[in-house]
């Protein structure tokens, strides 16, 4: 549970293997065998001729719940909780999702578009028309994501909305560059964690997995990049 709570959450595949290995060991299992993939993962304990198998279904991103599992690890650990409590803790953290309000993340996506468009050159005429188109994009992005189940179709989606209301905005003379404001807005959709979790995968030895991670990352990117092609195709 605690390692497949992980990779729904977006954790690096050794850190997973970690924590699964340091909760058997504090168990008393000192001879675990753990064997982790994007979509699912096995341990054997062959002490006790057991095999456990686990399916991931649904990946994202939320290092807080990977904080948490951690946290409750180290308890466990420090033999602050015992086992069945670490598994009731686990289990109300598996259906209590720790996000932050959509209000929240938005405002977050505001900020961020509008201040990398700054970091990369920006005018700060576009700083106002950055922040919106940003908002208004990861807005996209989070309503589809939550309303729909196809993959990268909340990015493409989105990224097509933040080309059409920069160039929109362009349009009105409410902004001086199209390109500057479309870097900036687009800033919150890209999956820099999942890059970065894939290449320390890599470096760990999980060649697989941080293939498999970098190819989903590549698709992510081109979605956003076609969303935003083909505004400059049709509009601009």
């Amino acid at each position: 549970m605690a390692g497949r709570i992980m990779i729904e959450s977006g954790s690096e595949m050794y850190r997973v293997e970690d924590t699964m290995r340091r909760i058997a060991q504090n168990a008393g299992v000192m001879d675990s065998h753990i064997f982790t993939t994007p979509t699912g993962l096995f341990m054997s304990l062959p002490t006790y001729d057991a095999v456990q198998i686990q399916q991931v279904t649904s990946r994202a991103i939320n290092l807080e719940k990977v904080d948490r599992v951690n946290a409750l690890s180290r308890q466990f650990a420090d033999h602050q909780i015992t086992l069945t409590v670490l598994s009731q803790r686990l289990a109300v953290l598996d259906h209590d999702v720790p996000y932050f309000p959509l209000w929240l993340q938005v405002i977050a996506a505001a900020v961020v578009s509008c201040t990398i468009m700054i970091m990369f050159g920006g005018h700060w005429i576009d700083f106002l028309p950055s922040a919106v188109v940003g908002a208004a994009g990861y807005t996209v992005f989070y309503l589809v994501r939550e309303q729909l189940s196809v993959s990268f179709l909340s990015e493409f989606l989105a990224a097509f909305t933040i080309g059409l209301l920069a160039w929109i905005f362009i349009s009105l003379h409410f902004g001086r560059s199209l390109d500057m404001i479309i870097i900036g807005a687009v800033m919150p959709l890209v999956p820099g964690v999942a890059i970065t979790n894939a290449v320390r995968d890599m470096l760990a030895g999980h060649l697989l997995t941080g293939i498999v991670r970098g190819i989903e990352a590549l698709f992510s990117v081109s979605a956003i990049g076609i969303g935003i092609a083909l505004v400059f195709r049709f509009f601009a």
